[in-house]
């Protein structure tokens, strides 16, 4: 139950193993659905198609042989979505309420856009049950075009799509902000600008009760969840220390890692992190890379070019708009090293980042000099 009128009627997925093809969710995934109770009454979002029978019992278990009156649909993406059209063969004499944009995808997952049993809604548009005056707020590439998120002034409930949402079922207890964080830069990211414009939004609602289409219902501390998502969408600095991801063929690159780690420590930064490239979740490593404010890169040359885990590391930090950082090199190659060249390139069009002015150059192994270079990039680094 999230208050009185309002009751959970989402699911939890445990035989998930990648979360749209390729995010490693090991505590699975929670598909959340909620109902609103009143003289009419709102069914918020559907679920994954996998749970179609689960989902619509759940509805079933609150209303009984009653017949909600409105389908919400947030959100087109099919985790979400996947049981709108059984919903409306369910539920014939329910109107479907949604933006334009969500109707023109309807169309084309089901077939048909409900033009004889809808609402096409606009931004700041209203919907009253009865004593619930719901407000629609339209969020546009949060992450999707035709995304909205709706506020319950009666309840002083944001039910805000995917926003505030995180990797995980409900049943499994962990920390939010691990599994949001990931969950945030791996999907919602890129549209660091459009979250900043709901956030300006959500600014001015009584908000108590934040209720997303994945984690928790959040009720407490709210204050904390909407501070983190303002500095991950402005792309601030969220904790103090140097991560350093890298590539190691043979060993050599990874010693360079470890000396410069240790100097890091003794010159005082406040945490280092490091992250094999070839044997950690990318998805994490992106996460850390918007997380702390300096990243060291160390990388062989590997076919004229950057490694290839790393290469793709980069291509997902400049995917995702990854900015106001400061970015320290360590390359390493036995006859040709270009690999400060190659990640100059790929971050050319990404703002607001700096570069340190030390490059540690290492010719297949450590030596006297490249020593002397990892001592003073990591004080350029802390």
């Amino acid at each position: 139950m999230v208050t009185n009128d309002v009751k959970y009627i989402g699911v939890n997925d445990h035989k998930i193993d990648l979360f749209e093809g390729q995010y490693i969710v090991p505590n699975g995934m929670a598909y959340n659905s909620y109902i609103i109770l009143d003289e009419k009454v709102a069914v918020m979002d559907s679920v994954d198609a996998n749970f179609k029978d689960e989902w619509l019992e759940n509805i079933k278990s609150v209303l009984g042989d009653k017949s909600p009156d409105y389908l919400i649909v947030q959100h087109m993406e099919p985790d979400h979505s996947a049981n709108v059209h059984e919903f409306a063969l369910a539920y014939p004499e329910a109107v479907i309420v949604a933006t334009d944009r969500a109707f023109v995808m309807m169309n084309k997952f089901f077939g048909t856009d409900y033009a004889d049993r809808r609402i096409v809604v606009k931004d700041s548009d209203t919907l009253s049950l009865g004593k619930h005056n719901l407000t629609f707020c339209l969020a546009p590439m949060v992450h999707w075009p035709e995304v909205m998120m709706t506020y319950d002034a009666t309840d002083k409930i944001l039910f805000s799509a995917d926003g505030f949402g995180k990797f995980g079922a409900l049943d499994i207890e962990e920390d939010w902000a691990c599994e949001a964080r990931r969950y945030y830069f791996g999907i919602v990211g890129k549209y660091g600008a459009q979250v900043q414009a709901v956030l300006k939004k959500a600014a001015n609602l009584d908000i108590q009760i934040i209720c997303p289409l994945h984690g928790p219902v959040l009720k407490e501390n709210l204050p904390y969840y909407l501070d983190l998502y303002n500095t991950w969408s402005s792309y601030g600095v969220e904790s103090e220390g140097t991560l350093i991801c890298y590539t190691s063929v043979y060993g050599n690159t990874k010693k360079a890692v470890e000396l410069l780690a240790d100097e890091l420590k003794a010159n005082g930064c406040p945490k280092v992190v490091i992250n094999d490239l070839a044997r950690c979740d990318m998805a994490e490593a992106v996460e850390d890379a918007f997380r702390y404010g300096k990243i060291i890169l160390a990388t062989t040359t590997y076919n004229g070019d950057i490694f290839p885990f790393m290469r793709n590391f980069i291509h997902d930090l400049t995917e995702r708009g990854y900015r106001n950082r400061k970015i320290g090199i360590v390359e390493n190659g036995t006859w040709a090293p270009v690999v400060k060249n190659k990640i100059t390139k790929m971050f050319e069009n990404s703002k607001d980042l700096t570069f340190a002015d030390t490059i540690v150059t290492i010719h297949s192994a450590l030596n006297d000099e490249s020593r002397e270079q990892i001592k003073n990039l990591a004080k350029e680094m802390v």
